[in-house]
Order: C-alpha cells, then structure tokens, then sequence
C-alpha cells in the first residue's frame, strides 16, 4: 500500500493487509489460481481495500512468497563476491530455477518477481539479473546487448519443465545453452 512519504499506515490498514497476507497463503497454498476475489472475501475485506493494498495479482504473490524473493535476490551480490560474473550467473539462475520449482505458488511467484510491465517499478528479479548482467558485461564475459527481462522470458520455462531424472539433465543441458547464448563471442 503507498503512503505518503513519512505517514505510517493506520493500524486497520496494516492488521487488513495482515489478515489478507495470512489468508492468501493458506488459499495459494491450496488452489495457486485462487481469485484476488476470493482471497478478499475469506479475509472479510472489500475489493477496494485488497486493490488498495495490492494493486495485481502480481502483488499479492510477491508480498507472501516475500522472504523467498528476497533470498533469492540478495544471494546476486553474494554470488558475484566469490565468483566470476557468469559463474555466479550460473549459480543464480539455478536458485531461481530451484525456487520456481519448489511449488506452484513459488513458481507463479517467481514469475510475478520476474514480470515487467509498463508503469511498475523494477520486479526484484530483474533488478537482481540486471546486477549480475552488469557485472559480466563490465566483465566483457556477456554479451553488451543481452537485457533482464530476455533472459528471464528464457530462464523461466525451466522452473515450469516437468520434473524426473531425464528432465533434470535437459534443465541442466538447456541452462547451458542460455548461458553459452549470454557469452561473448571469443576474440578473432
């Protein structure tokens, strides 16, 4: 929910925006394409207050899968402190990948960190990718031309792959060619 700069929210709002967190998790838990209409009435609030408090879909799975979105975004730098850019880009790619595939609500939430659309602020995982991609371009190791948003639309469909052994392997051999596609083309 915005406010204006300084204000705290008044203690309905934040115990409404409580209650529709913990209600959305029990309701993604169980049905992940539970309606926001749905979630506001187990809640006992309006349209109005859940659009007030989460504007989207989007949102509202990113506000409960929030401590996981944030992991995951924070392990970027922690990443680039101790590996080279595309190493850690690797090592990055594969916590989305394990994340996205850890439940459905994960995987839409991985999805709603990852979605741009115009107007929005910069999705977490976007900004984390886009740290990473800065690094290895500045690193000349990925390709100057190469943006987030792309390669998240690439990433992605490996979170939604079925699972089992040989899907395993092809998750691996496809991230291999995303990462290879990222690389810089070696001097002539």
């Amino acid at each position: 929910m915005t406010q204006p700069a300084g204000r705290t929210p008044r203690s309905d709002a934040r115990e409404n925006r409580a209650r529709i967190l913990t209600v959305a998790r029990v309701l993604l838990a169980d049905d992940p394409s539970a309606s926001l209409l749905s979630i506001a009435r187990a809640a006992g609030v309006g349209q109005g207050t859940m659009y007030r408090h989460f504007p989207g879909r989007e949102a509202l799975l990113v506000a409960v899968h929030q401590g996981e979105v944030n992991a995951l975004t924070d392990k970027a730098s922690v990443l680039l402190s101790a590996y080279e850019p595309l190493e850690a880009l690797r090592l990055w790619f594969e916590h989305l990948i394990a994340y996205g595939r850890s439940g459905p609500g994960a995987a839409a939430a991985a999805g709603a960190a990852a979605h741009t659309g115009a107007g929005r602020e910069r999705p977490p995982a976007v900004a984390a990718l886009d740290l990473l991609l800065k690094a290895g371009k500045e690193a000349r190791q990925v390709r100057p031309e190469v943006e987030a948003e792309d390669v998240l639309l690439l990433v992605s469909c490996l979170w939604q792959a079925q699972d089992g052994p040989a899907w395993r392997e092809r998750r691996q051999r496809m991230l291999t060619f995303i990462i290879d596609g990222l690389r810089t083309a070696p001097p002539r």
